[in-house]
């Protein structure tokens, strides 16, 4: 017997390495794939939603927008068409949570530099003070890639109301007013029909990592899709 199983022990080990590797394809298989989200204003904290759409279950989509960025170039929803996008609300001049946040996106720029399926969007809360020129100025130093990230700039009212009503990403209300501020880590990720499908804490490595990984997952979705 011994003989028998020493003459043939090549074969039993490979017949058990392709048993393990059948039983592994097989859970992976049958192991439920994650799916994100699509996040809608009843599902999102109430402190984050306008009083008018707090009752909206499913629907929400980002708003049109038509802004300017640090070229001087008319940034509109249209040149988000088709793509997923990752979008945030920074100011040049702020000392405290944006400079960590901005070279968050910059790493996050760097890990899709590649990706023609993915952009950036990052919108000033400080238009009055955030020219073109300005925002020129920040992309150079923080290394923007015209082509992956737009910096905008517009009307201050205008961009309030699309992170208040579209992008969920404010606590507190306001008018967008002269005295009226916004200071926001979110970082929010959009789905190519422009729907929301994660929020995450642009200041921490950890969230920027989850970011990553959701939006692997979306793109799968996507291929899934297709080949469907």
């Amino acid at each position: 017997m011994r003989s028998f199983f020493g003459k043939y022990k090549f074969f039993f080990i490979l017949l058990s390495v392709i048993s393990v590797i059948i039983i592994l394809l097989f859970y992976d298989a049958l192991s439920p794939q994650k799916q994100l989200p699509i996040y809608n204003p009843a599902m999102v904290n109430s402190e984050l939603v306008d009083d008018s759409l707090q009752h909206v279950k499913k629907y929400h989509y980002i708003g049109d927008f038509s802004l300017i960025n640090q070229n001087g170039k008319t940034v509109t929803h249209n040149d988000y068409a088709d793509k997923i996008y990752i979008a945030d609300f920074f100011f040049t001049t702020c000392p405290t949570i944006c400079p960590i946040m901005t070279k968050n996106m910059a790493d996050i720029q760097a890990r899709i530099k590649n990706d023609p399926e993915v952009l950036l969007l990052s919108h000033s809360v400080t238009p009055e003070i955030d020219s073109v020129a300005q925002l020129k100025k920040y992309a150079l130093e923080k290394g923007v890639d015209d082509s992956k990230w737009n910096l905008v700039t517009g009307p201050k009212k205008e961009i309030y109301e699309l992170a208040r009503r579209s992008y969920l990403a404010v606590l507190e209300d306001g008018d967008g007013g002269p005295y009226d501020m916004i200071h926001t880590e979110n970082f929010i990720l959009v789905d190519k029909k422009r729907r929301i499908r994660g929020f995450y804490d642009g200041t921490k490595p950890e969230e920027i990592e989850l970011l990553m990984q959701d939006l692997r997952v979306l793109q799968e979705s996507y291929k899934n899709a297709a080949g469907e």
